[in-house]
């Protein structure tokens, strides 16, 4: 059996590491090229092919399968089967067509809710109470190939993106080398989605993740736990653009309704509280840019912050 593996972040190096460790070993794998990371925006490998690289597997790393030269690079590894995981580039239809099996996509969500690039921080925003991860046959279209299975998993009240991704990480790979026989025996088919079931998670920008401090107390705290660890939640204080890694609901009565929404009720070593459109919100860990991720304490030490409005 020969498996090319095509992913690129930390979700996909997950169900690769699986792989591996049950003994299929990818004749080669796709991941983006190396992009700028860091402060000094130096140039660095995908967690995929760092993984892939400390494992002697062979790396490509084309900015586009569309490419006639990558298409026939692949055709002549002759793969059986191709694995995708939160790869991060369209597959063609003549890259799909290549393996003898398929494509098969490690997806996480349990389809056909929340096809699309987020479908994590998607299913926090929106308060789903359960997630998970689906294994599809890939077809052309956006996440909407027939579906070998899912398994659902609930989303803890105080979750962010960065703990339910870790999660959906270590499922999505046991799915997977539980399953891959079942699928290439045939023993497992898959069923076609639900179309009327269909929402679509579109990849965030910086923007969307800019607080709007009208609305209500619970939905800001989903947007923080959303946006942690990227883009990361965000708020302006004066001319300071300063982020918001963690907070909770505020569950006192201090008539918040009273005063606009944005404004600092509060400031002690509790956490600064913040009126909303209803209710209002404890931050709890904050960030000035190029500065390390404080305490609300430390942050509110020096800074004068009761009254003023947040934007």
């Amino acid at each position: 059996m020969k498996v090319l593996f095509a992913g690129t972040p930390e979700f996909a190096r997950v169900s690769l590491a699986a792989l591996v460790a049950a003994g299929v070993t990818p004749v080669a794998v796709l991941t983006q090229p190396d992009r700028p990371a860091g402060r000094g925006k130096k140039l660095t490998a995908s967690p995929v092919k760092q993984f892939a690289t400390s494992h002697d597997i062979a790396v490509l790393q084309p900015s586009t399968l569309r490419d006639a030269d990558v298409l026939s690079e692949l055709a002549a590894l002759k793969p059986d089967l191709m694995i995708v995981a939160a790869y991060g580039l369209i597959l063609p239809q003549e890259a799909l067509d290549l393996p003898t099996h398929g494509c098969l996509n490690v997806h996480a969500s349990v389809l056909p809710r929340w096809r699309g690039a987020a479908p994590i921080q998607a299913a926090i925003l929106n308060a789903d109470k359960t997630t998970g991860v689906s294994l599809m046959s890939m077809t052309a279209g956006l996440d909407c190939g027939p579906v070998f299975l899912s398994e659902s998993i609930a989303l803890g009240v105080a979750e962010t993106a960065a703990e339910l991704h870790d999660r959906l990480a270590t499922l999505g790979g046991k799915l997977l080398v539980e399953n891959l026989d079942k699928i290439l025996s045939g023993t497992l088919t898959a069923a076609e989605q639900n179309e009327s079931l269909v929402t679509y998670a579109a990849k965030i920008k910086t923007s969307d993740a800019r607080l709007g401090w009208q609305l209500s107390a619970a939905d800001i705290d989903r947007r923080i736990r959303a946006y942690n660890p990227a883009p990361g939640a965000w708020f302006m204080l004066g001319e300071e653009r300063v982020k918001c890694w963690r907070a909770r609901v505020s569950d006192a009565n201090n008539n918040a309704s009273d005063v606009a929404a944005g404004t600092i009720l509060s400031a002690d070593r509790e956490g600064i509280v913040v009126a909303c459109g209803s209710g209002s919100i404890v931050l709890s860990e904050l960030q000035r840019p190029g500065k390390s991720r404080v305490s609300a304490q430390q942050f509110a030490a020096v800074t004068d912050l009761c009254g003023r409005v947040l934007a």
